[in-house]
């Protein structure tokens, strides 16, 4: 598995079942990768069809093979609402480098519950091998270290 930094730009979302009954829902969206989770902002008021034009930035290890998305509806005085989720295995943009904003199922007790729109960028880790670099020359001299 490669290692290096997941950059993963949060979209919106569209057609998300509203948990609140009495007005628009304030979704939130917490985003996992292994043992890292970071939260979007509250879309206040935005109901169904949140926008968020958010970047977050995970760093991979070995091991890392999904990303996990869970969205939330944030409610003042209870415990907030889970509206559902979207799992995206990250084999398809460690093979390809950048996976512009697409659309992926969100998913609540193994229903369709509405989309996620995300795009999704890979940098890999530079590895540095133990080998040494090309020694420097200082007026015909080189500059090296002394062992015994």
């Amino acid at each position: 598995m490669p290692q290096g930094t997941l950059e993963v730009l949060l979209v919106g979302a569209k057609g998300l079942e509203n948990t609140d009954f009495l007005c628009n829902m304030d979704p939130y969206v917490l985003l996992i990768c292994r043992t890292q989770e970071q939260k979007s902002s509250v879309a206040s008021g935005k109901g169904s069809d949140p926008e968020w034009n958010e970047n977050f930035v995970f760093n991979v290890s070995e091991g890392v093979s999904e990303l996990k998305l869970k969205i939330m509806d944030s409610d003042c005085g209870s415990q907030d609402d889970f509206v559902g989720e979207v799992t995206i295995p990250l084999e398809p943009v460690f093979v390809e480098g950048n996976l512009p904003p697409a659309a992926y199922n969100v998913v609540k007790d193994e229903e369709y519950r509405g989309e996620m729109r995300l795009g999704l960028t890979f940098t890999p880790e530079e590895r540095h091998t133990g080998e040494f670099q090309v020694e420097e020359s200082f007026e015909g001299w080189k500059q090296s270290s002394y062992t015994d």
